[in-house]
């Protein structure tokens, strides 16, 4: 981790304004550029009732971002849990300590509200990202995934 490089970056609560660079990192990851999905999802995120969405910045600009969210007793998953949605980091600024910074204001923020618990769903062939995960002390957790194809 880069710390001279992290006093410069500034974590933020998420706001309509960080849209744009959102959508942005989002095009250099997955080469395509999504703006009615960023722009309904950083909606949802504003609604809630605590700060689930962060940006990061440096020199004012949006160089990462991480989306989660509260929820109550669904799928017999126990209240006031928290729940990763979306991390996303521009390739430029990967690998420098951003997404950690990211991960460990969302959990503080969710600590604040309650939560004991933190859930996110990672696809298993995602090697970099369970690694992630695992690092900053995700472990797998009791639930399973299933799908079904139509």
């Amino acid at each position: 981790m880069d710390k001279d490089f992290l006093k410069r970056v500034s974590l933020k609560s998420l706001s309509p304004s960080h849209v744009e660079g959102i959508i942005e990192i989002d095009r250099r990851i997955l080469g395509k550029r999504r703006q009615s999905f960023w722009k309904k999802k950083v909606s949802a995120v504003e609604s809630n009732v605590s700060p689930t969405g962060i940006v990061a910045e440096l020199d004012n600009k949006v160089i990462g971002f991480i989306l989660g969210e509260i929820s109550g007793w669904e799928f017999g998953v126990p209240a006031s849990v928290g729940w990763i949605d979306t991390i996303g980091v521009d390739p430029k600024y990967q690998k420098r300590g951003v997404a950690k910074a990211l991960m460990g204001e969302l959990i503080n923020n969710f600590r604040k509200s309650g939560v004991k618990n933190i859930y996110t769903l990672v696809n298993w062939s995602d090697w970099d990202l369970l690694q992630f995960f695992r690092r900053v002390g995700f472990t797998r957790g009791d639930m399973i995934n299933l799908e079904l194809k139509t």
